[in-house]
């Protein structure tokens, strides 16, 4: 039944001292492998390069915000297939659906509770392809509310 040993994780923000805190917290806690990126452009090219079982992406960055960089990973083959997570402040309903429709599989709010982060990592981790596709069409046809 071969389990992966360590899921790679790449988290983007631009607050070092939030990246330290969560790659302590993952790594400590869960099986996990963290890499960082300070902002979106970082977080593209390192998303191209490592090609992570998952990305956690703060919104409000220079240069490339969240939403676009999902965007971005979303529109190439390469990357498309990822599992992404917005860890965000920007928590309004329209902030939601906005990274909901730029194709993120979970958005989260900051604060946040690391267990939360991580039941979040585990579920997107699950995903196939076609929940995911299924997922954002059921978001643009407004056939209701998806709470992950």
């Amino acid at each position: 039944m071969g389990t992966k040993s360590r899921f790679r994780i790449l988290v983007v923000d631009d607050n070092p001292e939030l990246l330290r805190s969560i790659r302590f917290a993952l790594e400590a806690l869960g099986n996990y492998e963290v890499e960082t990126a300070l902002d979106g452009v970082e977080g593209l090219q390192r998303a191209v390069d490592l090609h992570p079982d998952c990305v956690i992406i703060d919104v409000k960055m220079p240069g490339i915000n969240g939403n676009q960089l999902v965007t971005v990973l979303r529109g190439d083959p390469e990357t498309a297939g990822i599992p992404l997570i917005i860890l965000s402040a920007l928590v309004q309903d329209d902030d939601v659906l906005r990274g909901h429709i730029a194709g993120v599989d979970q958005y989260l709010s900051k604060p946040f509770v690391v267990t939360d982060l991580i039941a979040a990592i585990e579920r997107v981790t699950q995903m196939t392809p076609q929940e995911r596709a299924a997922r954002l069409q059921r978001l643009l046809d407004g056939d209701g509310d998806d709470h992950n």
